[in-house]
């Protein structure tokens, strides 16, 4: 049985036991042995981001003349070693504690002092850490600035990851016409690629939006401490600040235009968790339709094979199932349900502070993961090696009898649906029955019957004699 060894340190209120190891001081610890609700933790891509906000505010306090040299460059490195990765086990603070994220941000302040001080270097994670800054700013940019990551590095890719497989299968299957279906049932027909063109450009359409919401996004609050006014913050910290925080990050950071409002409103975070849940529904209808076009072999639509990924049943021999679409389909309301908590946390801004930080980012960089996933699922196990069953395809057209339609022009609608009445109590084609039940030439039905036709939108045999 391993032996915890503690030691005793002091805040200001009072000592505190804590692991001998560990790396976090005693506010990490009260937080660890108050917020005992839950033991999830903050995802590392929020914690990397806050860490880099610790990493710009040394250096742009050493630049201002507010911290030595010394004392600056080893907030800097401590906080540089934690964004790249160092240190993942020394931030145990749930995600229920109290709603400004206040024992997170205390959490790294102190991770980066024992840092410095195994270096020889004295640190108070309060007067020197966190100088220039409260956890009401820090949080909302660390939200800001890790969402725009997760956004651009994660889930743009994976969606045009998505949107180029979905177009690859749609060329490669340019010429196959299948029965479209309108509430599940027969409808006219369609070429495959215009019907995959659609969730294509669906899926481009959630980048669009996502992409446009990133300037709002990157304007970050940081300098308006504890209520937007910027108490014992310099002057010039915050525009050099955030400045900074673009050049170590690559991204195109501006200073909010109120940072009143950036402590006490998430409504672009909100703007973004709606985006996302419409990606949620863009995957959802495309795995949904894979699913149904899977179904079979025998008694379902049988329009495709997905890749056969493993056994689908435990007492059913040979027996298999769409499982990425179904995975997807779970990751998607997940991320709904997301939404619905980050729009709860969006209405939580009571005066110059929301106080449901530490949930907004932990669902809504939790969103963006799923997503993100799920994209690079269909893609790769899914799209990329899906077969569309032609014979099944053909095989189904031929019998349709919407194909009726066409004929409507011609004949009346009336007319029309006796035909195709007909057609499914005979269990004939639409052209066999007009062929016995009409006047007009074989050669003129032939082509208004024509599904090629039909899936252009009927123009050729509208216009032709």
């Amino acid at each position: 049985m391993t032996t915890i060894t503690y030691r005793t340190e002091r805040d200001s209120m009072g000592a505190v036991s804590i692991p001998a190891d560990a790396l976090y001081g005693p506010q990490t610890q009260r937080a660890v042995d108050n917020f005992t609700i839950s033991q999830k933790t903050l995802p590392w891509a929020f914690l990397k981001a806050l860490a880099r906000i610790k990493q710009a505010a040394a250096e742009t306090n050493t630049a201002l003349g507010l911290l030595d040299r010394e004392t600056g460059e080893a907030i800097r490195d401590a906080a540089d070693d934690i964004a790249q990765g160092a240190y993942k086990d020394q931030f145990p603070v749930s995600v229920y504690q109290t709603g400004s994220g206040t024992s997170t941000n205390m959490n790294v302040n102190e991770v980066i002092c024992s840092i410095a001080g195994k270096r020889g270097i004295t640190l108070s994670p309060n007067d020197h850490v966190n100088l220039g800054q409260s956890t009401n700013d820090v949080f909302p940019t660390a939200i800001h600035l890790a969402t725009a990551e997760g956004l651009k590095s994660l889930l743009d890719p994976a969606l045009s990851r998505l949107a180029d497989s979905i177009r690859r299968k749609a060329t490669e299957y340019k010429d196959v016409i299948k029965t479209g279906r309108t509430h599940l049932m027969d409808a006219l027909p369609v070429y495959l690629r215009d019907e995959m063109e659609a969730w294509a450009l669906a899926v481009d359409e959630c980048r669009e939006r996502l992409g446009d919401v990133l300037p709002r996004l990157l304007r970050l609050p940081l300098g308006g401490t504890a209520v937007g006014s910027g108490v014992n913050c310099h002057p010039d910290f915050a525009a050099a600040a955030v400045a900074r925080l673009a050049e170590i990050t690559a991204l195109p950071c501006t200073s909010a235009p109120s940072l009143f409002k950036g402590l006490s409103s998430l409504d672009t975070v909100v703007e973004v968790s709606g985006h996302l849940k419409t990606v949620a529904v863009v995957l959802m209808k495309i795995a949904g339709d894979l699913r149904w076009m899977n179904s079979g072999p025998l008694a379902g639509i049988g329009e495709i094979t997905l890749p056969a990924l493993q056994p689908g049943s435990s007492i059913m021999p040979a027996k298999v199932n769409p499982v990425i679409p179904e995975a997807v389909c779970m990751a998607a309301a997940e991320v709904i349900g997301h939404d619905t908590v980050i729009t709860l946390a969006g209405q939580s801004g009571n005066f110059q502070l929301n106080t449901m930080f530490p949930l907004v980012a932990t669902d809504l960089l939790e969103s963006i993961d799923l997503l993100a996933g799920s994209a690079g699922s269909l893609a790769e196990k899914a799209i990329d090696g899906m077969r569309v069953n032609i014979e099944a395809c053909d095989r189904a057209l031929s019998r349709n009898p919407i194909l009726v339609t066409a004929l409507t022009p011609e004949i009346g609608y009336l007319k029309a649906a006796e035909l195709a009445k007909l057609a499914i109590e005979q269990d004939k084609s639409i052209l066999e029955v007009a062929l016995e039940r009409t006047d007009l030439p074989p050669a003129r039905l032939r082509r208004l019957l024509d599904p090629r036709n039909l899936a252009r939108g009927g123009g050729d045999a509208a216009t032709s004699g």
